[in-house]
């Protein structure tokens, strides 16, 4: 309100009527603004310590009372501190005597548009004890001033579960609970509180009445396992996170009941202590770098956490934190003792000389622990290795490749051992990483046979050699005496069968001669195997490599035999040489004509391309043919051959396509002419032995009859075939025109049947459906047939037969020539 309002204030009296009965928290409804009164008020107090005032303006209750007197007054006062300025406002607090009408049927109730209900709002401990029922607060409504109004409430407690917990006096509006309330179940009750006149009608609107049940510290404070269980490094430095515990409590959030603190109550074992826990995060840190697996492996911790910030009257929880400490590579393994001592056979390898045990305190069967040995000096020509055995820990050492005792007595190796982890960190700079100890390896001699050494010799021996001549060979030597008198040798491979040994001093002669382009060889080297024995049988193996040294015994040759060129695509070919003998006896090539005609050398030429290639050109004017040029060439070292090159020089695109030219054409024969004329041969054969035949059989006499044979031929040089038929006289019919007699009209066959040594029999043969043909329908041969005909009638031989038509038949043929 304005300042001049609230001067009036003071000066004036102010009446406030309120019920005879205040209850807890109720609010006055005296709402003043301040900063209009005193801007630079920084304190406002109440005199009446059953008063409080806000900031706001507003004014409640501190406990409920009961107005004995008719009035009560108390003063506001407001303070600048800074200035000493102090203002009043004096409150008047009046009890109501009024009487209250009940509204008429027909009146209607006002309603306000700014609801006025008393008092917001309004809580009840945890846990009370009464005495029930426990009164809360008093329901007030504004429209109670002028009508009679009727309380009621609903919700939460009153007709939900947890049912009857809160009830209303109908009349004045007092509200009680029933019973004591868990706030971890129950933390607020929404309730809504109705105004009603006596006729049903809403006095006022609905109003929320949330009730908040006020926290009670009567949860203690639970960690979330039962048990922890961490693991630290041995090697982790000071403040290092080992794990972090946690607790809850079911008190009100926020509040001094769940404010948890926690702290270490107990260690095991209980010196010296290496653990810490930050008493508001619950995080475990170590406090000392004096972890040792090695002494302690496992550390026990009683955890506390209390609420209430830790005070003494908090309540606590407990648990266990076990922590085990992980081991670190802070002990290095070091050998039992600095020097060993063992012994060997000569010649014998892959075998186990001695076992060296090594100590280490760290963790064992770990990789910390696991040891891993080497060979520092002693070892440069690999004769040795060293392992580790995995069960026991121990360097195992080995001989690997045979010693030799005339070389060395013995062998002093130095060796290391380390862990297959490396150091930890802070373990590194004070600890040696590697311990060191000394083996003496003592060698034993051994009788043993001749050494071939080394196992590969080297001879030269030069292309084509003489046979029979001799080489130096393979030498092998005792290794007791050095020298290698007694031994013997003999040839266990040779490819090719080139040499033979001397058995006594190994040296090998030619049994063949040499030719290096016979086989290709490795590196251009002949391999033989050879063996050495000495008086008591032992042996060893050795490989003699014979070099063959090249001689040029090898003209180059032209790769091409037969060439085709398309002369309208094609100017020239190339041809190329090749030589078996090594590069220094080979190219560069020389190539050129050879002893030729004239006329090659006018139409063809050579033209050099590289080291082994030329060029065979011709002149446009040349024929279309086949030419034989003979082509000479020549390595570096004057060793040549001439070679004579087919060249069809063709009318044609492609070589595929490409015939022989017509000046050097030659007919030739394929498999389907020559059997024809096979068969021709053999046809005439046939013939000739058919006069011969026919000339003997003419010598016995027997001639036919004068007519036969124009009784039986038949002239068919007619230029279409017609009806006419010729039958013989013997028993046949004749068939003219349109005639249908049923004769035997037929042609006469011949087949044989042996007679006699030198007869033959004449049958008839094939007959034919034509020769039977009536008019105008066909008839069977049986159907043909006229009369009876009489065999023997048409028996002659063979040659009586001849020798009467041949000469008929020359004439006949005579006649059809000249007609």
């Amino acid at each position: 309100m304005p300042l001049h309002d609230f001067q009036r204030l003071i000066e004036i009296l102010v009446t406030f009527c309120v019920w005879e009965h205040l209850p807890y928290n109720m609010e006055i409804f005296l709402t003043v603004n301040f900063k209009e009164c005193l801007r630079s008020a920084d304190l406002i107090q109440s005199s009446d310590p059953d008063f409080r005032v806000l900031d706001d303006g507003s004014v409640y209750t501190v406990r409920a009372m009961m107005l004995s007197d008719e009035k009560r007054s108390f003063t506001i006062w407001l303070s600048d501190i800074k200035t000493g300025i102090q203002k009043e406002i004096t409150v008047l607090l009046e009890h109501q005597k009024k009487v209250l009408k009940k509204r008429h049927t027909k009146e209607t109730v006002l309603r306000r548009a700014k609801r006025r209900w008393a008092p917001i709002p309004c809580s009840m401990q945890e846990n009370s004890l009464g005495p029930f029922p426990l009164l809360l607060q008093q329901v007030q409504s504004d429209a109670a001033q002028n009508y009679t109004v009727f309380y009621s409430i609903s919700g939460r407690g009153v007709d939900q579960e947890p049912l009857n917990l809160f009830y209303i006096e109908r009349d004045t509006g007092n509200l009680y609970c029933t019973r004591p309330v868990d706030r971890e179940e129950y933390d607020v009750f929404d309730l809504v509180a109705y105004a009603s006149t006596a006729d049903g009608y809403s006095a006022d609107f609905p109003l929320p009445l949330p009730i908040k049940v006020e926290d009670e510290n009567d949860n203690h404070p639970v960690f979330t396992e039962a048990v922890y269980n961490f693991k630290v490094p041995e090697s982790s430095r000071l403040g290092t996170t080992v794990g972090v515990v946690c607790a809850t409590d079911r008190d009100e959030p926020d509040t001094m009941h769940t404010r948890l603190k926690y702290s270490i109550l107990e260690q095991t074992p209980r010196s010296p202590g290496l653990f810490s826990v930050h008493p508001s995060t619950g995080v475990i840190t170590t406090v000392s770098h004096y972890l040792d697996r090695e002494v302690v492996d496992k550390y026990i911790l009683i955890m506390k956490v209390q609420d209430m910030d830790g005070q003494f009257f908090g309540l606590i929880g407990t648990s266990t934190c076990i922590i085990t400490v992980e081991d670190s590579n802070d002990n290095a393994p070091t050998f039992r003792q600095n020097a060993y001592e063992t012994s060997v056979e000569e010649n014998t390898y892959n075998v186990e000389i001695l076992r060296i045990p090594v100590e280490d305190k760290d963790l064992i069967n770990s990789s910390n622990w696991r040891a891993n040995f080497t060979i520092l000096k002693g070892n440069e020509n690999g004769c040795f290795k060293i392992s580790t055995d995995k069960t026991t820990n121990e360097g195992v050492l080995y001989v690997v490749k045979p010693l030799n005792y005339e070389e060395n007595h013995q062998v002093v190796l130095e060796l290391g051992v380390s862990n297959e982890d490396p150091f930890a960190r802070d373990f590194a700079s004070r600890v040696p990483t590697m311990n060191r100890a000394l083996v003496t390896i003592h060698v034993r001699d051994q009788d043993e046979g001749p050494e071939c050494n080394p196992p590969a010799q080297y001879v030269r021996i030069k292309e084509n050699s003489a046979v029979g001549s001799k080489i130096n060979g393979y030498k092998a030597y005792d290794p007791e005496t050095r020298n290698s008198n007694g031994l013997r040798y003999k040839k266990l491979n040779d490819p090719k069968g080139w040499i033979t040994i001397d058995e006594i001093s190994g040296s090998i002669i030619t049994s063949k001669s040499l030719d290096r382009e016979a086989m290709a060889f490795r590196n251009d080297l002949y391999n033989i195997t050879v063996l050495a024995i000495d008086q008591d049988g032992r042996s060893c193996t050795g490989t003699l490599a014979v070099n063959i040294e090249d001689v040029n015994d090898n003209a180059p040759e032209i790769l091409q035999d037969y060439v085709t060129i398309c002369k309208s695509t094609m100017g020239y070919t190339d041809i190329s040489a090749a030589d078996p003998d090594e590069p220094a006896h080979g190219a560069p090539f020389y190539f050129s004509l050879g002893n030729t005609s004239p006329e090659i050398n006018r139409i063809w030429t050579l033209h050099r391309v590289n080291d082994t290639a030329a060029r065979l050109s011709y002149q446009k004017n040349a024929e279309l043919q086949e030419y034989f040029i003979p082509i000479t060439v020549k390595d570096r070292a004057g060793q040549s051959a001439t070679k004579t090159l087919r060249v069809n020089l063709c009318d044609c695109t492609h070589s595929n396509q490409c015939f022989s030219a017509p000046r050097s054409a030659r007919v030739e024969l394929g498999k389907w002419a020559i059997l024809a004329i096979l068969l021709g041969i053999a046809l005439l054969f046939s013939v000739l032995l058919t006069l011969v035949c026919g000339i003997v059989g003419a010598r016995k006499g027997k001639h036919f009859p004068e007519d036969l044979a124009q009784q039986n031929l038949i002239i068919s040089n007619t230029e279409a075939p017609g009806d006419d038929r010729v039958c013989s006289a013997n028993g046949f019919m004749t068939q003219t025109g349109n005639n249908s007699s049923q004769g035997f009209c037929g042609t006469m066959g011949s087949g044989v049947r042996n007679g006699g040594p030198e007869t033959i029999e004449m049958l008839k043969g094939q007959q034919t459906l034509d020769s039977c043909r009536g008019a105008g329908h066909h008839h069977t041969l049986d159907s043909c047939r006229g009369g009876h005909v009489e065999m023997d009638n048409c028996r002659y031989t063979y040659s009586e037969w001849h020798s009467f038509t041949q000469p008929r038949l020359g004439e006949e043929s005579i006649r059809g020539h000249t007609g």
